[in-house]
């Protein structure tokens, strides 16, 4: 770390690292919220230190903190988001890799090397019973994968002296929860036999330009692996397919795929040497200037110079190529550029960026360098958090909204492909004696419930016009509307105030009040809904009362949303 008055202002930003790092869970204990004490324990520091960095992640929206336990929180993936649209991959490639699983239905992943491991940065997996469970941002040992092997072959002497420290440091790859730890004696406790093997392995790709793993990362588990290059020529990627030996020896698989993943590699290769494709770099930035107010809301709780460094980690997000120099990293952050200078040392320091110095004379001045991001900072809850689907993101939004109002409250979706009912995909019941009790799953017409008519009225006017048509209306009380010239009225009405209240049409005694949740772009991609007795007042009463809390909480929804699912689509199943 710097040293000096220097060490001393990015040290909060080293800490809170380190109580992310933590909370990410990486010795694969599984644990979903963490006690202070477990962070003091996990990370060394003191437990004053540890409630200011907790606290302070907390008014950022990165960690949920109930004042008990904390748990890292959708929006945190703003930092991996960060990587990934600064690299690029995912959205010049991620698409084409989905195609190419679609085409040879098998599982399909990007990687990059990181240090002397490798860490996935997109996964199209196929769903069956024995399937591939990696997430981006997962982290495995070189020698135990078919990329490794592919990045190994360009290791100068430097990059192998660090790789046997670690193994020997850490023979049964404990450090790396997303593959089976290494039993003493099968392998493990072998460093010279394992270094020989990945050598021979490392030398063969190098020499065929592709690369296999037959069972190295746990028995059954096999795939074949070629490299995508960047516009420099050097690999930016390798592009494997991963099946099973129920399906495939590795012989086999290489002799299946290895013709078509070499011409995918190809074809991934030019998309690399267009246009930027996918989210521009800015998805879930923002700017420093409101961390002086934060600083005196909170007082002597809030880790001001964490906020800051965190806030420049996000602005390498907008680095592409090359990289960003310093002073478009200051302006982007708002932060003078001594402190963003001081930030950036920091994150190089500890792995999370890198710096190129683009002149001719090798300068090392800050100013005269370029800065971008670099894999590692995936390892910030990234692999944990895009685990989550669609229910897991909202369901504690809900919980609060309930807490709120004291009313049952739920997400739905329409139900693909007919589109005339609602499937329901999280529930929180509030806790009134007099309930209304639904379970995720459960279905409906969607003409009969506010959800249903904000979910139509997202659609566009033919889809809306066909969806009402299949519909075919009939009464469920006898206030239920059928007349299909009201119900499109209705959704109209729907479309144009962003909401909709339906009383006693589904079941009598039963309203309920609901908004959509839309995507970046605009679309409708699931409603919420709060549901009561409709003999607590009218139906403009309910409106009144309730909508505010609802619009609110779909904004926090879906501003977690568009975090969780910028590269990657989220499970609603």
């Amino acid at each position: 770390m710097p040293g000096g008055e220097t060490g001393a202002a990015v040290r909060p930003l080293e800490r809170g690292l380190a109580v992310l790092r933590a909370m990410a869970d990486p010795g694969g204990q599984g644990k979903e919220r963490f006690r202070p004490a477990e962070l003091v324990h996990a990370t060394g520091l003191p437990r004053s230190t540890v409630d200011r960095v907790v606290a302070t992640l907390a008014h950022l929206g990165y960690v949920h903190f109930d004042g008990v336990t904390a748990a890292p929180a959708p929006r945190l993936m703003e930092l991996g988001n960060a990587y990934l649209d600064a690299s690029g991959l995912p959205g010049a490639l991620a698409g084409r890799a989905a195609r190419l699983a679609d085409e040879l239905d098998e599982s399909v992943s990007l990687a990059v090397p990181d240090g002397d491991g490798v860490r996935f940065v997109a996964q199209a997996t196929r769903r069956r019973t024995m399937a591939l469970a990696f997430r981006m941002g997962d982290l495995l040992p070189a020698e135990r994968c078919a990329p490794g092997a592919l990045f190994a072959a360009a290791w100068d002497a430097a990059r192998w002296r660090r790789w046997r420290e670690r193994h020997a440091a850490d023979p049964c790859d404990a450090g790396f929860p997303a593959v089976p730890r290494r039993r003493p004696g099968a392998g493990g406790g072998e460093p010279g036999a394992v270094e020989a093997e990945f050598a021979r392995r490392a030398g063969a790709a190098g020499a065929d330009g592709w690369a296999v793993d037959d069972q190295l990362i746990e028995p059954g588990l096999v795939a074949v692996c070629v490299p995508v290059h960047g516009p420099d020529g050097s690999p930016a990627c390798a592009l494997s397919v991963v099946s099973h030996t129920s399906r495939h020896d590795a012989p086999g698989l290489a002799r299946a795929v290895l013709p078509r993943l070499r011409e995918a590699s190809a074809e991934m290769t030019a998309a690399l040497g267009g246009p930027v494709q996918g989210p521009d770099g800015g998805g879930g930035f923002a700017d420093a200037a409101g961390l002086p107010g934060a600083k005196a809301e909170l007082g002597a709780g809030y880790l001001q110079s964490l906020a800051r460094g965190l806030a420049v980690l996000r602005a390498l997000g907008r680095a592409r190529g090359a990289g960003l120099p310093l002073t478009a990293l200051a302006e982007a952050t708002g932060l003078p550029r001594a402190t963003t200078r001081r930030m950036l040392h920091a994150l190089e320091t500890l792995g999370y960026a890198a710096a190129t110095d683009p002149s001719s004379h090798g300068s090392a001045r800050a100013a005269g360098r370029l800065f971008r991001p670099l894999p590692r900072v995936l390892e910030l809850g990234h692999a944990r958090l895009s685990g989550l689907s669609f229910a897991d993101i909202v369901q504690p939004h809900l919980r609060r909204l309930v807490d709120r109002v004291d009313e049952s409250a739920s997400v739905t979706v329409l139900d693909e492909p007919e589109r005339t009912d609602i499937r329901y995909l999280a529930r929180v019941d509030s806790s009134r004696v007099l309930g209304v009790s639904i379970a995720p799953g459960t279905r409906f017409p969607a003409y009969v419930t506010a959800m249903g008519r904000v979910l139509l009225a997202g659609l566009p006017a033919p889809e809306r016009a066909a969806a009402l048509a299949r519909a075919r209306p009939r009464a469920h009380t006898p206030h239920t509307v059928t007349a299909p010239s009201e119900l499109a009225a209705l959704v109209e009405r729907a479309a144009r105030e962003g909401s909709a209240v339906v009383g006693d049409e589904l079941e009598e005694g039963l309203r309920s009040v609901a908004v959509p949740l839309r995507a970046a772009d605009g679309r409708v991609l699931a409603a919420v809904n709060i549901a009561r007795h409709s003999g607590t007042g009218s139906a403009e009463d309910t409106r009144r009362e309730l909508l505010p809390h609802l619009r609110e909480t779909a904004a926090a929804m879906e501003a977690d949303l568009r975090v969780a699912g910028r590269h990657q689509p989220l499970r609603t199943s």
